[in-house]
C-alpha cells in the first residue's frame, strides 16, 4: 500500500506510523528523518536544505520533493510505503502526483488522524518541552489547519479519517480497519 499519513502536531503520527508500517510491511518514510539523514551525509540536497534551516526559513518544496523522490526510488519502497510529513501543501501533493505518474504508481489512501485540539494541546504540554508552550502549540495547530484543509479537499477521494484519541492499539486497529474498507 502507498499511504500518506496526516494529522496535527501531537496526533500521534510517529507512533502510528511505526505500528502501521510494521503491520502493513511497508517502510515508514518521514521527511524529518530524510532531512536529518541528508544533512548528516552532506548530500547536495542536504547542503541546500541546511542553508534554509540555518536561517529558520522553510525548506523549498523542490528540495523536500527531491529527497522524497530519491527515497521512493529505493527498492524497499517499491511495494509501498507510509509517507509522514509529505505532502504538507497542495503544491507538494501535485509534485508527488507527478512522481507517481512517472513511475506508473498511485496512492492507495490518505490516512488522517483526527484529534480534538484540546486533546492535542494537553498531549503536547504533557511532554514538558521548553518550546511547547500553549501559545506555540495553538499557533502550530492554526498553521496545520491552514495548510491541511486544502490538502484534505485535494485528496477527498482517497481520504480515510480515523479518530486518534484513546489507547494506541485501538487507534491502530481503527486505522487498519479504515484502510481495508472499500472507498467509493
Amino acid at each position: 500500500m502507498r499511504i500518506i499519513l496526516i494529522g496535527p502536531p501531537g496526533a500521534g503520527k510517529g507512533t502510528q506510523a511505526v505500528a502501521l508500517s510494521e503491520r502493513l510491511g511497508v517502510p515508514h518514510i518521514s521527511t524529518g528523518d530524510l532531512f536529518r539523514d541528508h544533512v548528516a551525509r552532506r548530500t547536495p540536497l542536504g547542503q541546500e536544505a541546511q542553508r534554509y534551516l540555518d536561517t529558520g526559513e522553510l525548506v523549498p518544496d523542490h528540495v523536500t520533493a527531491g529527497m522524497v523522490r530519491e527515497r521512493l526510488a529505493l527498492p524497499d519502497a517499491s511495494g509501498g510505503y507510509l509517507l509522514d510529513g509529505f505532502p504538507r501543501t497542495v503544491p507538494q501533493a501535485q509534485e508527488l502526483a507527478a512522481m507517481l505518474t512517472g513511475t506508473g504508481t498511485a496512492l492507495d489512501a490518505v490516512l488522517e488522524l483526527s484529534v480534538p485540539e484540546e486533546v492535542v494541546v494537553a498531549r503536547l504540554l504533557g511532554r514538558g518541552r521548553a518550546d511547547d508552550t500553549e501559545e506555540v502549540i495553538r499557533n502550530r495547530q492554526r498553521v496545520y489547519e491552514k495548510q491541511t484543509a486544502p490538502l484534505l479537499a485535494y485528496y477527498a477521494d482517497l481520504l480515510v479519517t480515523v479518530p486518534a484519541d484513546g489507547p494506541v492499539p485501538e487507534i491502530t486497529a481503527r486505522a487498519l480497519e479504515g484502510l481495508s474498507a472499500p472507498r467509493v
